[in-house]
């Protein structure tokens, strides 16, 4: 049988990651308004073709943007989203990451393989040195997540985004390559 190379970017066990498609809308769309009750008020992904199309627009055409797709390597459903975002280069080499579960995959471990995969990709071929969480302090699962991939509590910023109508406040988390090594 001939070798096939992986539609996935990276691999882990249980989730590949990788770019998004078009063809990709109408599943991430259903999966956005199932989920709506799990990402209110903290996240406000893509629940229409045309928002979709604008969101995979901008992650295509802004180079300080990459976007991930966390799909379930039992069944190929699209289990979340990661997105790394405001890339800088130079000396700074970092990014900030964001990312949702979606509600059927959630409290089973794949996000979490899924942002370790994109870590790992983001301290690859990305060149990144840093990364930062940006998570407000009411999303537990958000703050569990980041804990759980290694990312250090490193500062409080009160009223940093402006998300659903207001200015939130936000706990910084931040990883670098170094923590990253260590065992």
């Amino acid at each position: 049988m001939p070798h096939t190379a992986s539609r996935f970017l990276a691999e882990g066990p249980r989730v590949g990651v990788r770019p998004f498609t078009p063809q990709d809308e109408a599943e991430f769309t259903a999966r956005a308004r199932e989920s709506e009750d799990l990402h209110r008020p903290w996240l406000f992904p893509p629940a229409t073709a045309e928002t979709y199309a604008a969101y995979t627009a901008r992650l295509a055409d802004d180079p300080a943007r990459a976007g991930f797709l966390v799909c379930d390597r039992g069944d190929g459903a699209l289990a979340g989203y990661v997105s790394v975002n405001n890339i800088v280069g130079g000396a700074f080499r970092s990014g900030a990451l964001g990312y949702g579960a979606f509600a059927h995959a959630a409290g089973r471990g794949l996000m979490k393989e899924g942002v370790n995969l994109v870590i790992d990709h983001a301290f690859g071929p990305l060149g990144l040195h840093r990364l930062e969480i940006n998570a407000q302090p009411g999303n537990a699962a958000s703050l569990a997540l980041a804990r759980s991939c290694g990312f250090r509590l490193e500062g409080y910023s009160p009223g940093m985004l402006y998300i659903d109508g207001a200015w939130r406040d936000h706990e910084r988390w931040a990883l670098t390559t170094e923590m990253r090594r260590r065992p």
